[in-house]
């Protein structure tokens, strides 16, 4: 894997990135560059955008108020999407912002609000959660954009998952009390994952029964202790990447 460069200013860009093509900035992005970070003229930036890899480009001014990119190498190639998708009840304001953040930071490459009996939240912003998905990727040289998926209820994500897609849950009930165990026993057949993340009053009880009723589905125990929801979130993402992830 080529090094990273942490030293380097990130932008996450809509637009193609391609040698021939200059890359415009929008005012946000041209005013952060030049009035916030005082750039100069030929600065060097890292561009992405999700699609193209990471580009090496030179900042062009036109004054203090428009800017472009001029691409020079592409540094690092684009990986193949993760396969790992984040279903989770939503929480409200800075802890959703936090589970998405630390979602990207971990590699999921689908993020999905998954609407339950007992969600705390009745409101979703998406374009919130995509602004602190590119905030998260452009800080810790994420290279892919997780897609950020419309709330659903728990029945119509269900339906939607891949057959050959293992389903992690989290459950304090779970009979298995070692979650290493339980995760490696699905390597051989898990060609997916997705981890579903419920609200902090717990599943009811027919969404447990739906959830067991799912063929390739782990029910995973996190320890002794009773975690909030956006903690029981970091603690199962390191657990599946782990067993059954890229951390292997």
């Amino acid at each position: 894997m080529p090094c990273q460069d942490f030293t380097t200013r990130r932008l996450f860009v809509e637009a193609d990135l391609d040698r021939d093509a200059p890359v415009p900035l929008d005012r946000t992005q041209a005013n952060y560059l030049l009035n916030v970070l005082r750039l100069g003229e030929g600065a060097t930036v890292l561009v992405f955008n999700g699609r193209d890899g990471e580009w090496r480009a030179r900042l062009a001014a036109d004054g203090r108020r428009s800017a472009r990119l001029v691409l020079l190498e592409r540094v690092r190639p684009q990986p193949e999407p993760p396969r790992l998708t984040y279903l989770f009840a939503p929480l409200k304001h800075a802890r959703l912002d936090y589970v998405v953040q630390k979602a990207v930071e971990m590699g999921a490459g689908r993020i999905a609000p998954v609407m339950t009996r007992r969600t705390v939240a009745s409101r979703v912003n998406e374009e919130r959660m995509r602004a602190n998905a590119v905030e998260a990727a452009e800080q810790c040289g994420v290279l892919h954009l997780p897609a950020i998926v419309p709330p659903r209820d728990l029945a119509t994500a269900l339906r939607e998952l891949d057959p050959d897609t293992l389903l992690v849950f989290c459950d304090e009930d779970a009979s298995l009390a070692d979650p290493v165990a339980a995760l490696a026993a699905y390597r051989a057949t898990a060609k997916g994952c997705a981890l579903l993340i419920g609200p902090e009053g717990g599943f009811a009880e027919e969404e447990r029964a739906a959830l067991l009723a799912r063929p390739l589905t782990c029910r995973l125990a996190l320890g002794p202790r009773i975690l909030r929801a956006d903690t029981a979130a970091v603690a199962a993402l390191a657990l599946v990447q782990a067993v059954l992830g890229d951390w292997r």
